[in-house]
């Protein structure tokens, strides 16, 4: 049995193949990746460097292609062999990191068909793709991760919500699709979704609906509760007014009647009013639970076996817009291999743990430089009021020694006014 294991191992070894990969590790990535025209004549279109970022475990091996501008369009693209996914795994796995600490843009992929344009120069926001995936983050009301799929020319959105991370590290992106019309997403080599093409995404129609003859019976019962038959009405109840007249009311004492009228106490709520009397609920016996429309197979339903399979895949291209440049792509493959995907996995999660190291070292950094400087602006705060409480001191003796001098002077005028009265 275990030979058997071993023969199916090695057969699946051998017919796995990487259709594209690209890790940028030099400047030859220009020859293999075409940047789009069609934002030039707007002056839109963002320009792209290769770049490690301000993090890394190994400034070479981890660079990428980075983009450069902000508020602008990033539309290029890179052939690839061209074949199609029919009978076997589709994986798309790539990183991605926002160090920028992205405000608004997106940072996914798109695998295309051959037709999608005849010169890649051309390659559009209106360009046909099959699958597009990969992370959106604009403000704090969007940030997900999209997995859309062409389906007879539409585009349909994922029905579930997928989550995808914010911070400023590199993330691990996976899309696995399988030839039995299922799917998984990894996001740091982790499933955070999976599950069917048919029911998380409304590419075809759903195996059943609601019976559009079923009808509610005039019969059922709705209510959960009702009136308790036995619980009455007290006898005077009706007979309760809500207002009375405030009995700590005093006329007052300037109050004239002929002038003013017959004086009335002002009305207040009355604390024995309870409102309209109504019977306490009960359990109602009768009731039988919210009504469900029955549902009935659905005549359009048609099961496609090869929803997941896509006759062309040529090309891998980015088609974004961001507000906030910094982002950079790397380590992007196309796949049928999941065992080959979990490979640069395993390289990814020793580059984190690298990157994370410098990250840290680097935020230490920053915080110590940043405390320096507040407690050098906390100095130089005080030394200013220092100085000026000095500055108004001597100010205060200026004043003091014109004070003694004016006095001075009323004394001697004092003394001479003397000195002539006596003469």
């Amino acid at each position: 049995m275990k030979s058997i294991i071993v023969v199916a191992a090695l057969v699946a070894a051998c017919t796995a193949h990487l259709y594209f990969k690209e890790t940028f590790d030099d400047d030859t990535w220009t020859s293999r990746w075409t940047k789009s025209i069609v934002k030039d004549a707007d002056g839109t279109s963002g320009n792209w460097k290769l770049s490690a970022g301000k993090w890394y475990n190994d400034k070479k091996e981890d660079q990428g292609l980075k983009t450069d501008d902000d508020a602008r369009f990033y539309i290029i693209s890179a052939p690839i062999e061209e074949f199609s996914n029919k009978g076997k795994d589709l994986v798309l796995q790539y990183t991605i990191k926002h160090e920028q600490q992205i405000d608004c843009g997106g940072g996914y992929l798109k695998l295309l068909p051959a037709s999608s344009f005849d010169d890649p120069k051309n390659f559009s926001p209106d360009s046909t793709y099959n699958i597009m995936f990969g992370p959106d983050i604009c403000g704090t009301s969007t940030r997900k991760t999209h997995v859309i799929f062409n389906h007879q020319g539409t585009n349909h959105l994922i029905k579930k919500e997928v989550k995808c991370e914010t911070d400023q590290m590199t993330h691990l992106y996976t899309l696995i699709v399988h030839p039995d019309n299922t799917y998984e997403v990894l996001i740091d080599d982790a499933k955070v979704q999976q599950g069917s093409l048919e029911d998380d995404w409304d590419m075809v129609p759903p195996k059943e609906i609601p019976d559009p003859e079923a009808r509610k019976p005039e019969d059922w019962v709705d209510d959960a509760q009702m009136d308790d038959p036995e619980d009455k009405k007290p006898e005077g109840y009706d007979d309760i007014p809500s207002l009375i007249k405030d009995p700590e009311a005093a006329k007052p004492e300037d109050w004239d009647d002929d002038a003013d009228g017959e004086w009335e106490a002002p009305m207040i709520d009355n604390p024995a009013y309870k409102g309209p009397w109504k019977a306490k609920r009960i359990p109602n016996p009768a009731y039988k639970g919210p009504w469900v429309q029955p549902r009935i197979p659905n005549p359009k339903y048609a099961p496609e076996p090869e929803l997941y399979a896509y006759d062309s895949i040529a090309h891998v291209g980015i088609e974004i817009w961001q507000v906030k440049s910094g982002t950079i792509f790397d380590n992007i493959i196309v796949t049928d291999s999941i065992a080959e995907a979990k490979e640069w996995a395993e390289k990814w999660a020793v580059m984190k743990k690298g990157e994370k190291s410098m990250f840290d070292a680097e935020e230490e950094k920053r915080r110590k430089q940043e405390e320096e400087d507040r407690k050098k602006m906390e100095e130089e705060r005080k030394k200013e009021e220092e100085e000026k409480k000095d500055d108004d001191d001597d100010d205060d003796d200026d004043d003091e020694e014109d004070e003694d001098d004016d006095d001075d002077d009323d004394d001697d005028e004092v003394e001479d006014h003397h000195d002539k009265h006596e003469l």
